[in-house]
Formats: C-alpha cells, structure tokens, sequence
C-alpha cells in the first residue's frame, strides 16, 4: 500500500467510535422504504458536517452529497449506502415507532459510507483523487410494504417502487461514472468479491371481489373470494414443473387480507407475490403463468379481479473484470493480519447465482457496479436471530474497502476508472431500461 493508503486506514481507524456509534444509532432507530426521515438526517448532518454539501430529499428520503464541486465530464464515483429496514416486529432492536427491524444489516452500509467520507475529505487524500466522489445514502432498496408504495405511486410521488430505481428516473445516477456497493453476509469470516449475479422480478398485487354471504346458513348465494385466492396460489404450484432450473424461477405470496371472519363468505382478498428469474426473458414468461393463475381462481369461483403488476428489479450483471476490487480485497485482508486480525477474502464470482433480488441490478445494467460484502454479524438475513457480532468488521473494514477502492479508481489522474467506463458495456441504456419498467406497470380486470 502506499502513503495516501495508508493514511486513508489510519483516518477510519482513528475515527472508528464515530463510525460504530453511527452504525448502532441507524440500527436501533430503522425505518421501511420512504420512511427513512430520521436515518437521511443522520447521515445528511454527519456528511454536512464533514463540509460536504448535501442534495436532500432524492427520491422521498436520499441523500446525494459530492466531495468536490462538480465539473462536467469527470469520473465519478458513487459510494452507496442503503438506509431501509425490513417490518419484523419481534426483533430485539425493532423500532416500536415504526415496527421495522435492520435484519438485512443496511445500518452497516451507512456506518461504512460515512467512515469512508471522513477519510476521503482529507485534504491530502482529496487532492490525490483526480475525480469526484459523490456521497449516496439511498431509500427503499426492501421490496417490502407494496401497498404503501402503491399509494405513492397513486399520488405521482414516485413512479418505481426501489429506492435506486427511482434515482435513476429523476436523474441521480446521470452524473455517475462507477457504482461501489456493500452487502452484510452472516456467515462470512471476512471480506467477500460479491461478482455474481441474482435474479430480477416483478411483485404482483391481485384482489379478488366475490360476494358476502352467511358461511353455514346460506352459502350458496355467496361468491368466496378466499377459495378464489386459494385456487390461484394452485394453479400456480400446478406450473411449478414448467419452470427451467437454469432460470432460477421463484415464485412466492403471502395474503394480507383474507376476509373478514370464519362465517362469512370472504368478499375480498388479496394476494401479495414476487415472480423472480435469473432473466428478463424468463421472468415475463414466469409472470404470464402467474397471470393466468389469478384468472383461473377468479373465473372459476365467479368473482371478480384486479392483477396489478409492479416493476420490480432487474437482474444483477457481473462485471466482467472485478480485479480492482479483488486486489483491494486481498491487500486489507494482509494488511489487518498484521494488526492481529484474521479477516480471509472469499470469492464469489460470475458463476455464482443468488435466487434473492436487489435493485443493485438496475445500476450493473447501465454503469459498472463493484460489490463487496463482509461478515461481522450472526445468525441469518431478514431473520429475528440476526445481531451485530464483531462492529470492526461490520462497520470500519467496510469504510476502508469503500475509501481504499475509490482511491485506486482515481489516483493518476483517474487512470483506472477511465479504464473501467471505457470497458464497461450497458445491458440497456436508460431510455430501454424506462421502457421495461412501463411495460412491467400494468393492471388487468376481470
């Protein structure tokens, strides 16, 4: 490593309490998606305190602030940091005001963000990076609490449901030449290449409108919205052999209203579901058995329905070349061996698959995404087991893998992120990318 790398690791070293302290003030005040006021404030102020000039309010809640000011055409780089939490009632550090837990560790992702802020705006290391960096601590990436986006949408408040999706409508990634996100991973000793791919989706939300009757003294002029419901979630389990392995197709539904009591014919349901593929080809072929599911209950128990399709996230793009990231990876892991801290690197690269979904996808479709992900936590994801076990893994060696990797991205004149933007090639350019989410934002009836 050299002096500036240095110096970059002493600076989050010797501002860890500050980092942890932040890390376990988000994790004991979390927030759902477009919900997150209190946390977007935390960060704002810490960021602003720091002499960095905030955007506020991107998106509902997120926060964009540059450590220069901006030029055109310059490299830059977006550190993330995702601000959401998941509604899980009976974790122990749940938020009684608002019924949310951080089971999917995002607490982390701020912690580190502001960690590596402190060491970039050293004026010394500032002056090194010859590009901007721009600050991005993002809403909404739990594709969760459907109903209450759906109501945003309603309102023209925001037209996609995923934090970055929306930043990319409304232009906050116009100006973003390279993407770096962090991920907790429970079960990692140490630090984690995160190259792989995960699959896209699109959330279903269907309603089905029967007709109330007494459930035992006059069934028959009822029409059961429930058995209506019962009979889609069916038909689909009846196609799950349809589906190709190598498409990675998942299915899953909960239902949030079933009816209004065990002697009434249910009147109205609804059935809440994802319909995720590892593709966008299969995930269109996997939502139209899905659509034709929900017909089936509807028609065959005589009631009536509403399948409203929600875009989701795209699938995540490995890159093709994560070496950069790789190279960091391995020189901290050595570089905290020597510290006495034993923090291995694993590799999870193109080959390796994730049924689970991100709206990290939308962004390694247009620019290149470098991901990693670190342990420092016990139990498992979107779980109430989950706790913060080791906060130096869970939230300073993020900090210094996120300053250290934009410091190789932008030293010699930004030589290396000049490389990657040359090299990169888009799935699809914003105006595609803005076609596909129309076209997966539809209601049919029946």
């Amino acid at each position: 490593m050299d002096r500036i790398e240095r110096k970059i690791l002493e600076i989050i070293e010797q501002n860890k309490e500050a980092v942890m302290h932040m890390g376990r003030d988000i994790y004991e005040h979390a927030e759902m998606g477009f919900r997150e006021y209190r946390t977007a404030g935390q960060i704002g102020q810490a960021l602003e305190d720091l002499g960095i000039s905030c955007q506020k309010g991107l998106a509902v809640t997120g926060i964009k602030g540059y450590l220069k000011p901006v030029k055109e055409q310059e490299c830059t780089i977006a550190v993330i940091g995702e601000m959401d939490a998941l509604p899980i009632s009976d974790h122990t550090y749940t938020n009684p005001e608002t019924g949310a837990a951080h089971a999917c560790g995002h607490n982390a992702q701020i912690a580190a963000l502001y960690g590596a802020a402190m060491a970039l705006c050293d004026p010394e290391v500032k002056e090194s990076l010859g590009g901007n960096v721009a600050f991005m601590a993002v809403p909404s990436e739990e594709f969760v609490d459907t109903e209450f986006k759906k109501q945003l949408m309603d309102q023209n408040i925001i037209q996609y449901a995923g934090g970055k999706s929306e930043l990319i409508r409304i232009g906050a990634f116009d100006d973003i030449s390279i993407a770096v996100g962090h991920h907790i991973l429970p079960e990692a000793e140490g630090f984690v290449l995160a190259n792989g791919s995960t699959n896209g989706f699109v959330n279903k939300i269907t309603y089905f409108h029967g007709k109330a009757a007494h459930a035992a003294g006059a069934p028959e002029k009822g029409r059961d919205a429930l058995n209506a419901a019962m009979l889609a979630i069916h038909a689909i389990d009846m196609q799950r052999e349809t589906f190709r392995d190598e498409d990675s197709v998942r299915i899953h539904s909960f239902l949030p209203r079933a009816g209004e009591a065990m002697n009434i014919i249910a009147e109205h349901t609804c059935i809440e579901s994802s319909v995720r593929a590892k593709n966008i080809k299969a995930i269109r072929e996997a939502a139209e058995k899905y659509d034709r599911s929900m017909r089936a209950g509807a028609i065959g128990l005589g009631c009536n329905a509403e399948i409203i399709t929600l875009p989701g996230y795209l699938p995540t793009v490995p890159l093709k070349d994560p070496s950069l990231m790789s190279q960091v990876l391995v020189d901290l892991s050595e570089e905290e061996q020597r510290a006495g801290r034993n923090y291995p690197v694993e590799y999870r690269n193109a080959d390796f698959h994730e049924a689970g979904s991100t709206d990290f996808g939308e962004v390694s479709s247009i620019l290149p995404l470098y991901q990693f992900r670190t342990g420092g936590y016990k139990g498992e994801l979107h779980n109430t087991n989950i706790s913060v076990e080791d906060e130096q893994l869970a939230y300073v060696e993020p900090a210094k893998i996120f300053a250290l990797t934009v410091y190789r991205m932008l030293k010699d004149h930004a030589a290396e992120a000049k490389k990657i933007v040359e090299a990169f090639e888009p799935v699809m350019t914003k105006q595609q990318y803005f076609d596909y989410m129309q076209e997966m934002s539809k209601t049919e009836r029946i």
